[in-house]
């Protein structure tokens, strides 16, 4: 099972045999499973090298102010340089102001991301 459906892991497999009859450990599967079928296409070097100066990192966090108001932080920080590339504040985020910061952040039509989160 594990050469034919690559994707799958030991719980799924165990799974999948639970369901045909067969009462097997799941750590019996994960010893007897073939990880590497063949040799990859594009190691992880080669991925970051190609994509790195692309890949940008994002984190929406809360923070307290000392009257007791809570303001939303957007940062975005792409990975190559660890450059800070965007910050923005609100007390009110709204799926639109994120969309907006995505868009102003890196560049992107509006249009694209609205696309990418509707696939």
């Amino acid at each position: 099972m594990s050469i034919k459906n690559v994707l799958w892991g030991a719980p799924r497999i165990h799974g999948e045999l639970l369901k045909l009859g067969f009462a097997v450990a799941q750590s019996t599967i994960a010893k007897y499973m073939v990880w590497n079928v063949g040799p990859s296409d594009q190691r992880r070097a080669t991925f970051l090298r190609n994509r790195g100066p692309h890949i940008a990192s994002m984190d929406l966090f809360v923070v307290p102010t000392i009257c007791f108001i809570q303001l939303y932080v957007l940062v975005t920080v792409r990975l190559a340089r660890r450059e800070l590339v965007w910050i923005n504040v609100t007390k009110h985020p709204t799926a639109e102001w994120i969309a907006q910061q995505i868009t102003e952040a890196l560049h992107e039509p509006r249009e694209f991301l609205e696309l990418k989160a509707n696939e």
